[in-house]
Order: C-alpha cells, then structure tokens, then sequence
C-alpha cells in the first residue's frame, strides 16, 4: 500500500526494501492488474536491484530469484503473468482476474 505521501515508484522501492531487504531502482510500469472480486488495483513495475541483502519479514516467508521457468512453475497464474509480463518488453499490459484466474479481455 502506498503512504499518502509518496509516488508509486517510491512506494515500490520501499515495499521491496521492506519486505525482501533488497534496495531496487525502479524502472518502468509493466501492468495494471485489477482484481475484480475484491476491487483491488495493483500497478507492477520492473526494477533493477541496487544493494541489499536477501531476507525475510513479517509480510514475506522467502525471498528467492527465479527464471521465468521456475516463476510459471512455482506461482499461481495471477502472480506469475505479472513477472512474466514485466520481462516481455510489451507493456504496460493491463489485465484482470478474479483472485485466482485470468478474466480474457474482450
């Protein structure tokens, strides 16, 4: 969530900080993704790392760098199109779901 305060990128490179230990540039939005059935608006962006340390949080179980084989094999398809569309270079892509499943655009 991000303060009153602050951009979205700013509130980007503090979430990230927060919950992985990592410090990231941010790069550019890659997606729009609207959650429908809670109403919820989650804009991704592409980052690179910067400094940091891998670690845990209250908000994260594991922290880990995966290949977009891995990230299509290990996250559910609502998480994982996010990842996957940030490395495509075709964005910003916008899309919905209902928490669980891609809704197709019409």
């Amino acid at each position: 969530m991000l303060e009153l305060s602050e951009s979205p990128e700013d509130g980007v490179a503090r979430e990230v900080w927060e919950e992985t230990g990592i410090r990231v540039e941010v790069d550019e939005l890659t997606g729009v993704h609207k959650n429908t059935t809670r109403g919820i608006v989650a804009l991704v962006f592409r980052c690179k790392p910067s400094g940091g340390a891998e670690r845990t949080s209250a908000e994260s179980t594991a922290v880990d760098w995966l290949t977009p084989e891995e990230v299509a094999e290990r996250m559910t398809e609502v998480f994982a199109v996010r990842l996957l569309d940030a490395l495509d270079g075709n964005g910003p892509h916008v899309r919905s779901h209902d928490g669980k499943h891609l809704i197709q655009a019409r």
